[in-house]
């Protein structure tokens, strides 16, 4: 990480989300101040939250983007109690090998459905039926997730007439629904920031397709009849009374129960593996390679993967420092070596140096060898033999 850059805490590590309604969100120094319409005055923890929802009657400054934007912190411009997602800020610390393995899945036809059968078994717990479109996946998911909405209704109490609500009118929707669109919103965002910190995009689904958020429902449903829904029955049956601001901080909680924020993004790279044809994911698509270059370019992963993959770029054979001094450049690759030798050939020759070819000028004083590049040479008035 380069001195100038703030650091980032890993994504398993963070608070799930943060919801800001009626009040404006400043900077003040490295942390987000929120001032709400009584001028009360809050610190929020910008750098341990992975997303910010921002309710109607929020207004945020451009240092407050900025430092969310430093942060990774995901921000999202939700509708009321997050009914809708309006707007969401790309986080921007995508590799385009993950972008262009899940564009390549989802363009096969073969790939995408192994893809979403895989999603159906991790969800409903099971293998899905043989010969069965996407389409028909997507049917059969609905009959299970309805059937699931009767059971919980049953369970916890509370009237179910079906997901019907109204998002001009959200005063005037029923209490159940109200819980289920809150719950619902908390996980959508948590998923979002997920996906756009890994590097995929949330427009390219495999079971829901065509519109901006349908690998964020992709990935969701994983997940939404197991926590939101059960989440959103049980707060109703409790009560009515604040629903929406319970419902969060209950999500929340189940969050970091389930360890959610640990296994979201492997999940993905798992739910994608079933769409290879050798199981895995390949180690280079289009120039990008799969491994990470800098260990702050993908914070989600521990010190230890970091350390191990620091191991390995080790355990590679560099070329003899010698080598790099007498030539002026590292040796090419093999496959790159005679296509090299054949420009370098139609260059005009370099002008006689009046310096002897066999000696080498070598800097001298305290701290100019740092690496050892010049051991086992002899010295003699400035030069090296």
């Amino acid at each position: 990480m380069k001195p100038h850059e703030t650091p980032t805490m890993p994504l398993k590590s963070r608070l799930s989300l943060v919801a800001v309604e009626y009040g404006n969100v400043d900077r003040d120094g490295s942390a987000l101040v929120v001032t709400d319409i009584t001028g009360s005055r809050a610190q929020l923890p910008v750098g341990a939250t992975a997303v910010l929802l921002l309710e109607p009657g929020t207004t945020i400054s451009h240092e407050a983007v900025k430092l969310c934007a430093e942060s990774r912190t995901l921000i999202l411009w939700i509708g009321e109690a997050g009914v809708r997602i309006y707007s969401a800020a790309q986080e921007g610390a995508a590799h385009t090998y993950r972008l262009l393995r899940q564009a390549r899945l989802a363009l096969d036809p073969k790939a995408r459905l192994a893809v979403a059968r895989e999603m159906y078994r991790v969800r409903f717990r099971e293998e899905a039926p043989a010969r069965r479109s996407i389409a028909q996946l997507r049917g059969m998911e609905g009959a299970r997730v309805r059937a699931r909405y009767r059971e919980l209704s049953k369970q916890f109490g509370v009237e179910w007439g079906g997901r019907n609500y109204d998002r001009s009118e959200w005063g005037s929707q029923d209490p159940i629904n109200r819980a289920v669109s809150a719950a619902n919103s908390c996980l959508y965002g948590l998923c979002h920031a997920a996906i756009l910190i890994a590097g995929y995009s949330a427009a390219i689904g495999f079971v829901h397709t065509g519109y901006p958020l349908a690998f964020v429902h992709d990935l969701a449903d994983v997940w939404k009849m197991e926590i939101a829904a059960e989440v959103a029955f049980r707060c109703t049956a409790e009560s009515t009374t604040k629903l929406d601001m319970r419902v969060r901080h209950v999500m929340r909680d189940e969050f970091r129960r389930v360890g959610l924020l640990e296994s979201i993004i492997p999940t993905i790279e798992s739910l994608l593996d079933a769409g290879e044809p050798a199981g895995h994911a390949p180690e280079e698509l289009g120039g990008a390679r799969a491994e990470a270059t800098m260990p702050e370019d993908f914070p989600w992963q521990s010190g230890e993967s970091n350390r191990a993959r620091a191991d390995s770029a080790a355990a590679i054979e560099a070329p003899d420092p010698r080598e790099l001094v007498a030539t002026g450049h590292a040796p090419a690759p093999p496959s790159r070596l005679q296509d090299i030798q054949a420009a370098e050939s139609n260059y005009p020759s370099p002008p006689t140096s009046p310096t002897p070819p066999s000696s080498i000028e070598r800097p001298l004083g305290p701290d100019v060898d740092p690496l050892g590049l010049w051991e086992g040479f002899s010295e003699k008035g400035g030069t090296v033999q």
